[in-house]
């Protein structure tokens, strides 16, 4: 009976996440549009961080409640979600393909590889400086957690600059009540922590009543369940013809997952011990998954329905190949 009330409880979460980045989700929308933002800065920098708030607040409980494995299997499980499953299923439920645009492949796909770098990079000087009892694992200090977050300054800086040089239509702030909107905003915030604490408990308290691994059951249940909001933001902005919205919200979150939300989790933690052997192949299978979205996106500048099929096909390979791991029908990349 109590492991139903966790289910349950797992559901009505996910529910009131979805809901709450609704809110959240419109009144950032709304916002971008009344102080006059570009496409690419509205999908990357306000939609994509509104809509990465459930990660976020999954990387906060987690640390507050020493599960910081659970929190960071969300985080990587959510960027591999986003790379792979919401492009395609934003291709699959859209007539003809999700446009893009020369800026969206190459700028953003650029800071977006390099935050994975620079991450990774961030992880082996945990490994080096300040190495722990394991073997090939460090402890992610303070200090080393300032490095993702001084490279998301620069991101914002360099939005910035082009929100800077965007001369914005004034027609799209009329009727817009920006007071209205900072409450809805402020609203959404709330019911998302809420929630977001009530699904990790339930989370764990599974997890420890099955016997399984936190980083498992971060990387696929916590991963959907806060990913779910992403997925709906990048789905309405593709049906509503705003492919290059609907594809910057999917990097501009998952930039924000990896240089903040991580290391958040680390400033209210004081530190996290990383076990290098298991982040390096993960990264890998993140760099992999973000290579293939990329490649979709170059040719003819558009992510097509087969491409997007391929997408969702190279997904459930690696649900598949995570779940075969932990279950010790093949090596790879989770601890024992």
């Amino acid at each position: 009976m109590p492991l139903l009330v966790d289910v349950g409880i797992i559901l009505a979460a996910t529910v009131a996440i979805w809901k709450g980045s609704d809110w959240l989700e419109a009144a950032s929308e709304r916002l971008a549009a009344y102080y006059g933002l570009p496409d690419v800065v509205q999908g990357a920098i306000i939609v994509a961080v509104g809509s990465s708030f459930p990660e976020l607040s999954t990387v906060v409980v987690a640390a507050l409640g020493g599960s910081m494995p659970l929190g960071v299997g969300a985080i990587v499980g959510s960027a591999i979600f986003n790379v792979l499953v919401i492009p395609a299923v934003a291709g699959i439920t859209t007539d003809g393909d999700v446009d893009s645009n020369r800026t969206l492949v190459y700028k953003e796909a650029q800071f977006y590889m390099l935050a994975v770098s620079v991450l990774l990079i961030t992880f082996a000087l945990a490994v080096i400086y300040y190495p722990a009892t394991a073997s090939l694992s460090g402890t992610v200090t303070r200090p080393l957690s300032a490095i993702p977050l001084a490279l998301y300054g620069l991101y914002v800086f360099i939005q910035y600059q082009d929100t800077a040089d965007h001369e914005s239509d004034p027609d799209t702030a009329a009727g817009i009540d920006a007071r209205r909107q900072w409450a809805f905003l402020l609203a959404g915030l709330a019911v998302i922590l809420v929630a977001v604490e009530n699904l990790v408990h339930s989370v764990g308290v599974i997890g420890r009543t099955f016997g399984l691994d936190e980083f498992l059951l971060g990387v696929t249940v916590l991963a959907a369940a806060t990913s779910l909001p992403d997925t709906l933001v990048s789905v309405r902005a593709a049906r509503d013809g705003n492919g290059v919205t609907s594809l910057a919200n999917v990097l501009g979150s998952n930039t924000f997952d990896l240089l903040v939300a991580i290391p958040a989790g680390v400033l209210i933690a004081g530190a996290w011990t990383v076990d290098f052997a298991m982040a390096v192949p993960m990264f890998g299978v993140l760099t992999g998954a973000t290579v293939l979205l990329f490649t979709a996106l170059r040719t003819d500048l558009a992510l097509s329905t087969p491409e997007s099929y391929a997408l969702l096909a190279a997904y459930l390979l690696f649900v598949a190949w995570v779940v075969a791991e932990t279950a010790g029908l093949v090596g790879g990349i989770l601890p024992n």
